[in-house]
């Protein structure tokens, strides 16, 4: 099961980074199972929505980055934290959960992003 969790850690990774930097299709090809059921109220269900939405963002914000902060693994399920800047200097706070198949394939996604504010009510930061 350790296996499995660190190498979920590392396809989850891998998928986001595919998608987020122009290559959605090869994302779904390499990491996603028979189904792809999506929570983003923003994003289609099902793999070929998902691949349209990311062609559409990498086609409008080639200049976006993202850090990937931290992986946990428990079960069938991963959670990533990330730091995202888009163009005019915008900075997110994105965190993802992604559910695998028996055969390590993402099959559900569930996300929240969060704009980082100039100022904040304490001194922590949001990672």
């Amino acid at each position: 099961m350790i296996n499995n969790l660190y190498k979920n850690k590392e396809n989850a990774i891998s998928f986001y980074q595919m998608a987020y930097e122009g290559n959605p299709r090869k994302a779904v090809e390499l990491f996603v199972g028979d189904q792809y059921i999506q929570h983003n109220p923003l994003v289609g269900d099902g793999k070929e929505p998902f691949i349209k939405y990311f062609e559409k963002m990498h086609a409008e914000y080639k200049e976006k980055s993202i850090e990937f902060v931290r992986a946990i693994a428990e079960d069938n399920l991963v959670a990533l934290h990330t730091h995202q800047v888009w163009p005019g200097e915008k900075e997110y706070v994105t965190m993802d959960f992604f559910r695998f198949d028996e055969n390590g394939k993402i099959i559900e996604h569930w996300d929240s992003m969060q704009e980082i504010p100039e100022g904040s009510a304490n001194e922590n930061t949001m990672y």
